[in-house]
């Protein structure tokens, strides 16, 4: 097993990799105690070598790698791969291109919901992994053979899974539905965690504009903080809190210390002047500058239509071998059966043509569908307007 720990030796291993067509990568990190991924290793691997890079190694530069990541020529192959993009984009400044996630082309291939790495090489490889070292901590040194050869066996199968899987792909005709997925694994907005929108996250009931307003100003504040300081931001103050302080709206300290589940130690710091002020601020505002939140629409599901739009997108599932949920959501499906078209995933690219379109003509009492005995086998046909 090969253990990069130097530049000399991370320089002439890139070199190698640049001559080859695509490249497997996994990322062994911990965030348990960070806002930000704390990278402990990177593992490589092509058709011919692999290799354990230690990006904690002292006398380790890690920018040949990152040329390798940027070269358009060679493909870097994942599963699973947003963290791991997230925290290479961090580190490099980049996304890695062009991608491919081979847990995306297993759902395009019928391989079921979010698959996992462990079920997929089971599935095409029949080997059964060792988990044995996956609550290793990988930030920690030295690392165990065992430990290093788990971590390695993330890439070493994924070369033979990428094969099936591209083949597969190609064979079916899918590699422009693959080409959009990745589109989206590879746009940078994907991975932007913007301050003023961390409200968005935080689970609540409430259409009151101050409230709401109050809400995003607390989640901005604590995930600037948290970014900054690089924790999580649960240990700054808990979701709970900020509800709390958005409905109570304490203007002193000791109207804070009233919030129930408020700890002491921010009671006792700068955090809670900060927090009062933030709710003292909003309140100044006029109302006018309060968050404007679009008029809230019930859908009127068409419960016949609904039911019969399942129907058709789970003939169509069975049909390409593809993950249902993936096509469209079920409540794309109640948006469209009410008559709401305007962007819906299910009405782009591929998933039009194989689901949007006769979900169109089904809509507007143009597509039958009947059992064909002879070919055991659902029939659709387009019939005539009128």
């Amino acid at each position: 097993m090969k253990i990069i720990e130097n530049t000399n030796s991370l320089e002439k291993f890139c070199a190698f990799l640049e001559t080859q067509p695509f490249i497997t990568l996994d990322l062994e990190f911990v965030r348990e105690k960070t806002y930000y991924p704390e990278l402990g290793l990177i593992q490589v691997a092509c058709p011919d070598d692999e290799a354990v890079i230690d990006p904690l190694a002292p006398d380790l530069n890690l920018s040949s790698f990152f040329r390798l990541l940027d070269n358009p020529q060679i493909i870097k192959v994942f599963h699973s791969c947003r963290q791991d993009i997230e925290i290479l984009y961090k580190l490099c400044g980049f996304i890695p291109h062009p991608l491919y996630d081979t847990q995306v082309a297993a759902q395009l291939c019928g391989f079921g919901s979010a698959v996992s790495y462990e079920n997929l090489v089971h599935a095409v490889l029949h080997i059964e992994l060792d988990k044995s070292c996956r609550l290793t901590n990988w930030c920690s040194r030295p690392l165990s053979e065992q430990q290093l050869q788990y971590a390695l066996s993330d890439v070493t199968h994924l070369m033979h899974i990428y094969r099936r899987l591209h083949d597969e792909i190609s064979s079916l005709g899918r590699e422009h539905w693959i080409d959009e997925e990745m589109k989206i694994l590879s746009d940078p907005e994907t991975y932007i965690v913007r301050p003023e929108n961390a409200w968005l996250k935080i689970r609540h009931h409430s259409r009151n504009r101050r409230f709401l307003t109050i809400l995003q100003a607390l989640a901005a504040w604590r995930e600037t903080r948290a970014q900054n300081k690089n924790l999580p931001r649960q240990t700054i103050i808990k979701d709970e809190c900020l509800l709390n302080i958005a409905a109570t709206c304490p203007h002193d300290i000791k109207e804070l210390a009233q919030i129930r589940n408020m700890r002491a130690d921010i009671l006792k710091g700068r955090l809670a002047q900060e927090l009062v002020d933030i709710v003292i601020a909003v309140e100044k505002l006029p109302a006018s500058a309060y968050i404007k939140l679009p008029a809230e629409k019930k859908i009127e599901t068409n419960p016949s239509l609904f039911e019969l739009l399942k129907l058709l997108l789970n003939l169509k599932s069975i049909q390409y071998h593809t993950v249902a949920h993936l096509i469209a959501s079920e409540n794309e499906l109640k948006l469209f059966s009410s008559g709401r078209d305007r962007g819906l995933l299910m009405l782009k690219g591929w998933r039009r043509n194989i689901f949007g379109n006769d979900a169109l003509l089904l809509r507007s009492g143009n597509l039958s569908l009947s059992y064909n005995p002879s070919a055991k086998d659902i029939c659709f046909r387009q019939t005539s307007p009128g």
